[in-house]
């Protein structure tokens, strides 16, 4: 080990020891970073066992980019939150989520999200929103995290023959 080697241990460790925790949120960088390019709409044989198994009244998020990719949450109450905070229910530990950044309610069979004044604000289909509708298939972004959300077959209207 050479000395320039000892002296970065030693300085990294000293500012582990000494670093002060702050509350904050990072913001993307630049615009490029909020591009919207939507995944394709393949789905494994377990994705599309678990919409097809929803019950009635709910819905699923299915994790397609970020730390949690390949991750579900299913939503079945009334009002489901979103964020860094540790108690929310869908948890995601990562600065570009604020602590409460979106919450999604339901209403019968409708689901919508509502962005919670978060920093980097939430997206639907690429677009920022303060509220929005869910539908089938729709793309939500949530800090880095892109998601898609599938309501319950059971909910869909019956396909036009």
């Amino acid at each position: 080990m050479t000395d320039n080697d000892s002296r970065s241990a030693g300085d990294a460790a000293i500012h582990r020891g000494g670093e002060q925790r702050h509350d904050a949120t990072q913001t993307f960088g630049h615009d490029s970073d909020l591009s919207f390019v939507p995944f394709g709409a393949e789905l494994t044989d377990v994705e599309q066992s678990a919409i097809a198994a929803l019950p009635a009244g709910s819905a699923l998020l299915l994790v397609r980019s970020g730390a949690l990719a390949g991750a579900r949450y299913l939503l079945d109450t009334d009002v489901t939150t979103i964020g860094r905070h540790p108690e929310a229910d869908i948890f995601f530990d990562d600065v570009t989520v604020s602590r409460r950044h979106a919450e999604i309610t339901r209403s019968g069979n409708a689901f919508e999200i509502t962005d919670q004044r978060s920093l980097n604000g939430t997206y639907v289909n690429g677009e920022r929103v303060d509220r929005s509708t869910l539908e089938d298939g729709y793309e939500l972004r949530v800090g880095k995290f892109r998601l898609n959300f599938f309501a319950s077959t059971a909910d869909l209207p019956a396909a036009n023959d």
